[in-house]
């Protein structure tokens, strides 16, 4: 295995570590750049878990902390001349999850202890909205300079009890009272970060601070964290063409690889392409193609939100959200699609002005995958068919031409699960095939959506590409006929492959798949 050119920094989220240990730094720094033009000075950002939303809070730090050394060859280098230092609070919230109040108020106390070891505390501070009010007047008038704000994942301690409305009441009270004094200290503040994943309404941070900047979804920030598609072919090209040398693919192959697992987030109407770094780095590191944010973890708020919506697993894409939808706080959602939005789970696919909405869908192969096969027991469930070993096996089936094994094998299947499959209508059996087919994809290229219309799966292969229509208690032979009268082959022809067109029709009798014809 070759070695990668750059040093890549798993799992380091410190700005300082990360340019002294000589790790590979993709520069945002142009981004405080535009803060300070623009003399911003209360700032909020959303983006999904593991995205760089820290190592951007920590680069802030060490800016507004003057350490001009850390900043060498970067763009702020060119902007800033004083690099004045700032007395700076960073307050990481993601260290407060799974609390209850007393485990929340301790687990404050200690993040303010640190700090007053540095500034001191008022003898009547007790609160910790006191405590921190006090450290930013003392910080003040201790070293003559306005005070820097950073609070990292400041909704980490209530996402995971969202759903528990006692437990959700009494954090908030806590977060509330915590992040109460943020407005009336407007004179003693050079500048305040706040980042997270969601939008509480209900805090008080956000009625009260009226003049914080929400830019999660403005255009120039769309590649604030995550690495944008010229980032990965300057920077990461050399290490892109390694990775292509270890899976045997070109340059372009291997970016085509990348670019259909990590890329395809949006986060505004004309959001620059981003990849999620936390995978992209993994597989530039370990040369290999995996899911790796999807793998690290699906958050139990997530799931327990798909179950409360009775989200069925073909709904989830490419569903419209007005922008009213959009912004809105967990507590008042009527759906589970603007969470899975703002957890990274869907992205904006497009935008339309006339209706004022989004079209969200799955930014990549990683994501969906991950997704339905974290769904797929829901619907695939007995729990002792493995439902990858039938994939892989379909799909060797194909390998080796034999599509009439491969539709056995499928057969089979479906006998053996339909009697669990819920109301046994065609929809359950789109579902399963949906599923199905779409698990395929992440080992070969499986779409859905032509030119002329939607053959119901078309998956390509080295040698062929295959053409699936599905009949609900009509014929095969009747399923034959749509694809060539819709003539859902036509987009292939030009590849010089075999085409093989397989007609299927399901018996909802006898609850499986009755009859196909496989024709060339």
């Amino acid at each position: 295995m070759s070695e990668t050119v750059n040093i890549y920094p798993v799992g380091i989220q410190t700005f300082e570590k990360i340019r002294k240990g000589n790790y590979l730094y993709v520069d945002k720094t142009k981004y405080i750049v535009d803060f300070r033009k623009k003399k911003m000075s209360y700032v909020f950002l959303s983006r999904p878990r593991r995205f760089g939303k820290s190592l951007f809070a920590s680069t802030l730090q060490a800016y507004f902390e003057g350490r001009r050394e850390l900043f060498d060859g970067l763009a702020i280098a060119d902007y800033e001349k004083e690099w004045i230092k700032h007395p700076v609070l960073h307050f990481d919230m993601s260290t407060a999850k799974h609390m209850d109040m007393s485990g929340l108020l301790s687990e404050l106390n200690l993040k303010l202890l640190q700090y007053e070891k540095i500034y001191g505390r008022e003898e009547g501070a007790e609160n910790p909205n006191q405590r921190l009010e006090c450290l930013v007047k003392r910080a003040y008038e201790q070293t003559g300079q306005k005070v820097v704000l950073i609070i990292d994942e400041y909704d980490a301690p209530l996402l995971d009890v969202v759903h528990e409305k006692d437990n959700l009441q009494s954090l908030r009270l806590v977060m509330q009272n915590f992040y109460s004094p943020i407005k009336s200290l407007d004179p003693f503040f050079e500048f305040v970060f706040i980042t997270g994943i969601t939008k509480f309404s209900q805090l008080s941070i956000f009625s009260e601070l009226n003049n914080l900047e929400n830019i999660s979804m403005f255009d120039q920030y769309s590649a604030i964290c995550g690495i944008s598609k010229t980032e990965l072919t300057t920077a990461m090209k050399p290490d892109v063409e390694g990775l292509g040398k270890a899976l045997g693919l070109t340059y372009d192959e291997c970016l085509e690889e990348l670019r259909r697992y990590y890329d395809g987030y949006h986060f505004s109407n004309h959001s620059e392409d981003v990849f999620n770094p936390f995978s992209l780095i993994r597989a530039l590191n370990g040369q290999q193609i995996d899911s790796y944010w999807f793998g690290s973890g699906t958050p139990s708020y997530l799931i327990k939100s798909l179950q409360k919506y009775h989200v069925n697993v073909m709904d989830i894409e490419m569903n419209g959200v007005s922008v009213d939808d959009f912004d809105v706080s967990p507590e008042q959602m009527t759906s589970a699609l603007p969470l899975l939005y703002q957890s990274g789970y869907l992205t904006i696919k497009k935008y339309s002005p006339i209706t004022k909405s989004y079209q969200l869908g799955y930014p990549n192969m990683e994501v969906k995958v991950g997704m339905l096969k974290s769904l797929a027991p829901n619907y695939l469930s007995p729990v002792s068919v493995d439902n990858n070993g039938l994939v892989a096996k379909f799909i060797e089936l194909l390998y080796d031409e034999d599509v009439e094994g491969a539709m056995v094998r499928l057969k089979a299947y479906l006998s053996s699960i339909s009697n669990r499959l819920s109301n046994k209508n065609e929809r359950d059996f789109q579902t399963v095939f949906y599923l199905i087919f779409n698990l395929m994809g992440a080992l070969i290229r499986v779409e859905e959506d032509s030119a002329i219309g939607r053959a119901d799966a078309v998956l390509h292969l080295p040698t062929a590409v295959y053409v699936f229509e599905l009949k609900y208690d009509g014929s095969a032979a009747d399923a034959l006929r749509q694809i060539d009268e819709k003539g859902y082959l036509i987009p292939y022809s030009a590849e010089g492959k075999r085409l093989v067109k397989v007609g299927v029709n399901y018996d909802s009798e006898q609850r499986t798949i009755s009859d196909w014809i496989i024709k060339e």
